[in-house]
Parts: structure tokens; sequence; C-alpha cells
């Protein structure tokens, strides 16, 4: 009877704490006329190990709460995002009815905040439209994670909660207890609307649009075309993943082909129950995460693989500003869906993209949008277009990772100095501990021209004469080399009244050869007095980033950099790098005040294959010039590379 009326008095204290709080946030929701948006913590508890009291504020927690997204506006809320300010170094388990806008999967660090879109129900209509039901209205997402350091009283709330769609305004959250809330309203100043039935187009340095092209009520085909819009990027042996959310599976695939072939999942799975009379030897993937690889060029006129317009490229993507056909990968697959899915309008996409190059940078892709039906030639030649059935886009956007490492380098030099500004140091990485041999702190020494033509553990010997010629000291140990597979040398060739010109020598010192090479070249005030290119294809990108670039290519059939080979003289002469080289022009009649040899005529920023070269620290000095001497080897060196050239 005890334990009884204790359990009564419990419930009623209860009732009574969280009335206020359920009269708040009632109230709190009505007044808003526009996104009500609420964070609520619900419980939690401690996890092992325990490790209080050594380091509290690394004691883990579980931590469950429900967000919650309200339309209570005049206009449907088109894909809705919410950006939650996580900050305890939360590490998100499971999100109902939401995914990581990111393509993140379920466990992610999430500690530095991050933004949910709705899955698979991703609009909330309006009371107008619907008479007031809230389950078209509002989103709920529970959330289970992980916390560090915050225990009991005290509740780890996020730093903040905001609509993260365009077009809408959100002040400071209002937070009480263990519950936050935020009103957000459209911004008047924003031409943004939110009551289209599909989304805009969206930007992005990849694009990827998935087109339902065929539809039947237990299978789909879908194309899928892989899109580059970066002027200054490209992907080699391109891979690209996304997570399906319905069990559905991959039948069949022309023009790209998964990485693995399996179809354990299905026999084993619901695909195999549902589906009894397949013959699932012929299913090429059931992971719920494929990832899809290119084909090579062989495959192009397959008629069981290829026959697919811009397929079968060996994974390779160029940007549009090289070759626009080249700048796009195409391939179709047949999906099998779910029982529950059996209905031909049953359409959803795979969620949480990915897509990477071999040694490109990662990019991060956002949830796939519903937009416009896309529309394609008639493949008869006819003048029509056949349109597709739905259409989603995928937009990504390349992702700077800290602390990567540069795979090239530029050296600099000028015909008012005799020496060349090399390298740095360790450029392109270094050894964490380097031997006694070298070090990587030394700034690198200063060349001779002709060193430039030699590998770097051949250089020691030159770069010591060079060294005792000019009274320089030198360190001990001797610096380290710059590591760098590719080697970019920028020299100021001439520079008189009206204009100026300037030599790019390409070392290749890597042991495969660079096929459909672009480099790229960025001024602070020297393009527009960019003439012409001799030897390469070369043009000022206009708006890239703003009219500052020379994108420069090889010519076709000389669009490839051999890689490092034997000398002449394997057991004496040292190995010999690939080389391309050109002479570029500029006038001054469209830079005025332009100072050539006082740093104009240095980039200030060099692509190689969409890498990001590093620049030397310091530019070669014009107190004094050179010898005929000094002059004859600049000479040489440029006979020299264009003689490796005609190998």
């Amino acid at each position: 009877m005890a334990k009884l009326l204790f359990f009564f008095i419990v419930i009623i204290i209860f009732f009574f704490i969280s009335l206020p709080l359920s009269l708040s946030q009632s109230t709190a929701e009505e007044s808003c006329n526009g996104i009500f948006l609420s964070y609520n913590y619900t419980s939690g508890h401690r996890l092992p190990p325990t490790l209080i009291p050594s380091d509290p504020s690394q004691q883990p927690y579980r931590f469950e709460s429900n967000l919650a997204i309200l339309n209570n506006g005049l206009r449907e809320l088109k894909s809705w995002r919410v950006y939650v300010g996580f900050e305890h170094g939360e590490v998100l388990v499971s999100a109902s009815h939401a995914v990581l806008d990111d393509g993140s999967l379920l466990p992610a660090n999430v500690g530095n905040g991050t933004v949910f879109s709705g899955f698979p129900e991703r609009d909330l209509k309006t009371a107008v439209e619907t008479a007031g039901y809230l389950p078209q209205m509002r989103a709920q997402v529970q959330l289970v994670g992980t916390q560090f350091g915050v225990a009991d009283p005290d509740v780890p709330l996020p730093s903040t909660i905001t609509l993260a769609n365009d077009g809408f305004s959100c002040p400071n959250p209002t937070k009480l207890n263990f519950w936050m809330h935020v009103c957000c309203t459209e911004d008047s100043r924003s031409n943004f609307t939110t009551g289209e039935d599909l989304q805009p187009l969206q930007n992005g340095d990849v694009t990827i649009m998935y087109d339902v092209i065929r539809s039947y009520e237990t299978n789909y085909r879908a194309q899928v075309t892989i899109s580059n819009h970066n002027p200054l990027d490209r992907l080699d042996n391109w891979k690209l993943s996304w997570e399906w959310k319905r069990e559905e599976f991959i039948y069949a695939m022309k023009g790209a082909y998964p990485s693995v072939v399996d179809s354990t999942d299905c026999i084993f799975g619901k695909p195999g129950e549902s589906y009894k009379d397949m013959d699932f030897s012929n299913a090429l993937n059931c992971e719920r995460r494929p990832t899809i690889i290119d084909l090579p060029p062989t495959m192009v006129n397959n008629s069981d693989l290829g026959m697919i317009p811009f397929c079968c490229r060996n994974g390779t993507i160029l940007p549009p500003t090289m070759d626009q056909s080249k700048s796009v990968s195409v391939f179709q697959m047949q999906v099998f869906k779910m029982p529950t899915e059996f209905n031909r309008t049953q359409l959803i996409p795979p969620q949480n993209w990915k897509i990477r190059g071999e040694v490109n940078q990662d990019y991060q892709c956002a949830p796939p949008v519903r937009v416009s039906q896309s529309q394609f030639p008639n493949p008869s030649g006819l003048p029509s277009e056949s349109t597709a059935i739905a259409t989603w886009q995928v937009a990504c956007n390349k992702t700077e990772s800290k602390g990567a490492i540069p795979r090239c380098c530029v050296s600099f030099s000028a015909f008012f100095n005799d020496s060349v500004v090399p390298c740095n140091t360790c450029a392109c990485g270094c050894k964490s501990s380097p031997s006694n041999t070298c070090s990587a702190s030394a700034q690198a020494l200063l060349l001779p021209s002709e060193a430039l033509l030699v590998p770097f553990e051949n250089r020691t010997r030159k770069a010591t004469e060079f060294a005792k010629l000019q009274r320089r000291a030198m360190p001990n140990p001797l610096p380290c080399g710059d590591n760098c597979g590719v080697s970019i040398n920028w020299h100021l060739f001439t520079d008189y009244d009206n204009g100026w010109t300037a030599r790019i020598t390409l070392f290749n010192w890597g042991e495969t050869d660079f096929v459909d090479w672009f480099a790229a070249l960025q001024f602070d005030k020297a393009v527009p007095g960019f003439q012409t290119m001799y030897s390469f294809n070369g043009s000022a990108l206009p708006g890239v980033p703003a009219n500052n670039t020379i994108f420069m290519q090889g010519k076709p059939g000389l669009n490839y950099i051999l890689a490092e080979k034997d000398g002449k003289k394997p057991k004496k002469d040292p190995r010999v790098p690939g080389a391309q080289q050109s002479v570029l022009s500029f006038t001054k009649k469209t830079t005025p005040g332009i100072k050539v040899a006082r740093g104009d005529g240095f980039p200030t920023k060099v692509f190689f294959n969409g890498e990001e070269c590093s620049l030397p620290s310091i530019l070669p000095s014009n107190a004094y010039r050179m010898s005929v001497a000094t002059r004859f080897f600049g000479f040489l060196l440029a006979a020299v590379t264009l003689l490796f050239l005609q190998q």
C-alpha cells in the first residue's frame, strides 16, 4: 500500500512539473506564424567505462532527444533542412525520419554541429491545405547518441537550432530547462519561394542526376549522370556510392559496374524471400551501400555492358574548360524493389551519396532533391526528345582536407638572376623523423638552372658547387628533397617596354605517364595582358575565379607527359624526367603599371590536374643581373628540355 501511494505521488509531481512546460511549448507553437523548431532532451544515463573522477570531460553518456519541425506558415516547406549545433562531442547513433545532409552514415561524429534533412518525407504542408492535419505539417526526429562530459542535473542541449533552408530568418533560440525552440520566418529580402512542386537545380563542383527512365511494378531502370562543373578540377578513377533505404538491389548495369559483384545479401535476405523464382546468380549487387566504378574504353561497344553515351572512360572526368564532352560520365542500372513498394509510381532515390577520385579530394554531397524531369535526345535520330519519368539531383562540393599534402611544386627563375628558387623543402611531405642525412626544416638551396634537369638525389654536387661560387653557407645536414611527383618551373624570359614573356616547363618525376594533363596559373594583375601560348593550347578563363586564371593543356597528339626514365647510359647518367615546355607572351597595354620583375610576373597559385601546387616562399631577386654563363645555362635548359620532348 505504501509503495502504491509513493508511485501515485511521483506521478502527480511529474504531472505538475511537466504541465508548465507543455503549456509553454503549446503557447510558443501557437504564437509562431512561420516554421517552428524545437529540440527536447528526453533522457540519458552514464555509459561505461567509468572515467570519473580521473577525467570527467571524457565520461560518455547516452542521450535521447526529439527534434521537431512544424510548418505554421502559409507556404509549403519543400525539402526541410535543420542545423543542430551539437557541442558536446556527440556521436549520433540513430535518427528517425531524417538523414545527415552531408551524406554521412550513422554512427557519425556530429560534435561540431550537423544538418538534418527529412527522409523519406521531406516536405511539410500547411494547416490551410491539410485542415490542420499535424502528421503532414510536422516532422519529428527521434535522436539517440552519445555525448561527453555533461552529467545530471546538467542537460546537454545544443548551442543552437536553426532552419537551413534558403529564404528564412531565425533568431536565437529560447532555452528552458531541457527544451529549446525558435520560430523562423520568411526573409522579406529573399526571392526564394517555398511553394513550388519541384526544386530548382542546385550548383555544385560535381552534380549527379538520378533519372528514372523506365518504371514497372517490381523494378525500374535508372540513368545516373555525373557532371563536373569545376573548371580547375578533375576526377580520376571515380568511385560512386550511395545507401539504399528500402532494401533495393541492382540486378543489371550498363556503362559502369559494381566494385563487388555479390548476391549473397539477396539470397539470404528479404529479396530472396520476396523473389522466390528469381535466379540471383545474375544479380550484380545486393549490398545496402554499393560502390560503382567506371568501365575501361574497351567496353564502349560491348552490347551487354556498354553502348551508353559518355560511358567507359576508366573513371576519368575532365573539367569542362578542357573538353565539355569528357566532363560527363553516364551509366544505367536496373533496380528491383521490395513488395511494399510494388507500384509504378512509388519511386524513391537512394540517399547518402559519396563520390571521390583516386588522387582527388573528397566531395561532400547533399541529399537528392526532386527537380524537373530531364530530357534526352531521341536515340533514333528523330527531332524529338524523351522525358524521364522522375529526376533527382545530388549536388556535391569539393572539401578541403586539413593538412593535405600537395603532389606538385613550383620553382621560380628569371632572366635577371642566375639562381633558381627551387621547390620548398618537403613541399610534398617528408618522413616524420628524417634521418641525419637531411634536414626537413632547412631552407632549400638555390640552384643553377641546369640542376632542374636531374633528380634531387643527383643535385648535391651541382648545388654545392653553386653555393661555393656564390659564397653561400651550406647547412649541415643538407635540406631534404621536395618529394613531389611533378615539378613546374616558371621562368621570366624577357621584360621590355610593351610586353614580356615567360617560359613554363613541367617535369614528371613519377613512374606513370600523365595523359590529358592540364595546368592553371593564377596572377594578381597579369592575365588581362595574356596574348598567346606557343606549344600548348592556352586561354584566359573568364570569371575563374575573378578573371585571373590562365588555363593550359597539351595540343592534340601531345597531351601527355611521359614518366621518368633511364638516361642514355643508365650506369652513368641520372634518370631523365618526362617534360613539356611552352613560352607565353604578354602585352602591357592592358595592364598599365604592372611590375613584372618585382612580383607581378610570377603566379600566385598554380594547379596541375586539379591539384594546387606548393609555391616557393621567396621570389628571385633582381638586385643584380645574371652573368653571360648563366644566360647560357638558361638557354641550355630550354634546348635540353625540347630535346626530351622530341624523343
